[in-house]
């Protein structure tokens, strides 16, 4: 059964729905109104707050924090600087993912992980000899995820001392609320201008509430998983166990992918020294991957035509879907699309998909399976650029 997070107190009282969700063991409001979709607006729009807290978190602290991470990810730790956070995946010897996270250097002999799924064991087995120090900090400090256009105002007004106009995305700052410290990063899961606020437990509901009530004037919200789901998909940002599988949880070969089947590829710095997955990612690059994430834009006018068949208009307006369909070229099975919703905002219908390699390329037609009236059916998509929704104020300065 799930226990309450540090934020439980605040979120429990809003959540009108009593709709929740199991997320790493804790209760998580999934929609706290009638709709998401004015959680969805208020990001969008205004600002959205999120209890990010059931996130794993993880502090590597001592002379080899660096060597110990430079093993273990994909990302080049050694160029890091103090105050930058990178998004990295990590991977076993076959160059599978395990997991993904993100890696903020607050010092430099002292760093702090996310992950999706605990992973103590690994940084210790990873870590073995090495001068490192290894804390589980995950119930030991809370997250809030303010996230959304005004998300700027509202943290400068708390926080003026702090220079938030000139924090790049990807970075962050430390400073102190209520005598506990805080840091806060520049990062997110929405595709928006947002910031993460990391504290100790005990003064996160105190933070929380600091948070809404300066965020009262800027149209500020609770934001639950049904609405964050949307947000992402637009964002084109993956979910572990719905857009890939850890090898922890794999149970054939076929479900594990490498970072460059799941669009990660970015990420990865062959140029580095070893580090665990290498080999099998150097022939993989040499290679060709054989499977490519890409995003899709179903036709509209197909999805119409298909529902008037049956009298109906399109059923495709809602919550995300995270049930896996088969997609086609010619006919034939090439993937499958793993993340689909109608974005409210681009009016569209799209979803993130796994495809062999040669139908990726932006502009391939494909065909996307969609159930009418509890027949199968085929509607026409394309493969499209990702991510769907890119706004300005994600990357940029607030006042640049």
């Amino acid at each position: 059964m799930p226990i309450p997070s540090p934020l439980y107190s605040r979120t429990a009282a809003l959540c009108t729905t009593q709709e929740w969700r199991d997320w790493s063991g804790y209760f998580s409001a999934i929609t706290y109104g009638p709709s998401h979709e004015v959680e969805y607006y208020a990001v969008r729009n205004a600002a959205g707050l999120m209890d990010a807290s059931p996130l794993y978190k993880y502090e590597i602290r001592g002379a080899d924090a660096e060597r110990l991470l430079d093993r273990m990810v994909t990302r080049n730790v050694a160029k890091s600087r103090v105050g930058q956070v990178l998004y990295t995946p990590w991977c076993d010897e076959d160059g599978k993912v395990i997991d993904d996270g993100t890696l903020a250097r607050l010092g430099k002999d002292h760093f702090r992980l996310t992950a999706a799924d605990p992973s103590l064991r690994w940084l210790q087995d990873v870590g073995y000899g090495l001068d490192v120090e290894l804390r589980d900090v995950s119930t030991e400090l809370a997250a809030l995820a303010l996230q959304g256009p005004n998300s700027y105002p509202i943290l400068k007004s708390l926080f003026s001392n702090l220079k938030l106009e000139t924090l790049r995305y990807y970075n962050l700052r430390q400073t102190e609320f209520n005598g506990a410290p805080l840091t806060i990063t520049r990062t997110g899961y929405t595709g928006d201008l947002g910031y993460e606020l990391w504290t100790p437990a005990e003064h996160a509901p105190a933070l929380w509430d600091a948070v809404m009530q300066a965020g009262a004037g800027y149209g500020i919200m609770p934001l639950g998983l049904a609405a964050l789901d949307i947000l992402r998909v637009e964002a084109g940002l993956l979910l572990i166990e719905v857009d890939y599988s850890s090898t922890l949880h794999a149970r054939i070969p076929e479900q594990q992918s490498s970072p460059y089947e799941i669009g990660l590829g970015w990420a990865v710095d062959l140029d580095k020294g070893d580090f665990i997955g290498k080999q099998a990612l150097l022939a993989e690059h040499a290679a060709g991957t054989p499977r490519s994430l890409v995003g899709l834009e179903v036709d509209w006018y197909d999805l119409e035509r298909l529902f008037g068949e049956a009298n109906l208009p399109p059923q495709v307006a809602g919550r995300a879907s995270r049930t896996a369909v088969p997609v086609y070229a010619g006919g034939q099975h090439v993937g499958q699309a793993t993340s689909m919703v109608f974005s409210p905002i681009l009016k569209k219908y799209i979803a993130l998909a796994t495809v062999r390699s040669e139908y990726a390329a932006l502009g391939t037609p494909l065909e996307f399976e969609i159930t009418v009236e509890y027949e199968r059916k085929r509607a026409g998509a394309t493969v499209s650029k990702m991510p769907f929704y890119n706004p300005a104020q994600k990357r940029a300065l607030p006042n640049g």
